[in-house]
């Protein structure tokens, strides 16, 4: 299994060869498009994530020691955001997750493009996620 570093890195590149903002955000949309998302019963106050214009939802979970993460939004661009973190951090240790800035995008230019209320939905997740980790490790 690749680690959370080289997936980082690879994601990193992957993000850089796109030199046009729209197409970048285009990208990002289509991982939204297709992460499965959640059921209603997921979609619930426990799990949303405040401060997005958009509905937001982050479901996290521990299985074996590992984190898994996914999320949901109503907007396309935010649930594309908020997947490409969750499918980034999902199935690695707590101890990884911590050592891995979620903030990296921002050195991509990737949030540069984003309304603030977006930026800071986004900032809302990795938080969520680093939180999450925190508490598995401490468990």
């Amino acid at each position: 299994m690749e680690s959370l570093e080289e997936k980082r890195d690879r994601l990193v590149d992957d993000l850089s060869i796109i030199e046009d903002p729209h197409e970048r955000l285009a990208y990002i949309i289509d991982i939204g498009k297709s992460s499965d998302g959640l059921s209603e019963e997921l979609q619930i106050d426990k799990y949303r994530i405040e401060g997005c214009i958009s509905n937001l939802w982050l479901v996290p979970a521990e299985k074996n020691g590992k984190c898994f993460y996914t999320a949901d939004s109503d907007a396309m661009i935010t649930k594309g955001f908020a997947s490409l973190l969750c499918n980034l951090y999902s199935g690695h240790s707590p101890e990884e997750i911590l050592k891995i800035n979620p903030e990296f995008l921002a050195d991509v230019g990737v949030t540069q493009h984003l309304s603030p209320n977006r930026r800071n939905g986004l900032t809302q997740v990795g938080e969520r996620i680093v939180s999450f980790a925190k508490i598995v490790a401490n468990s």
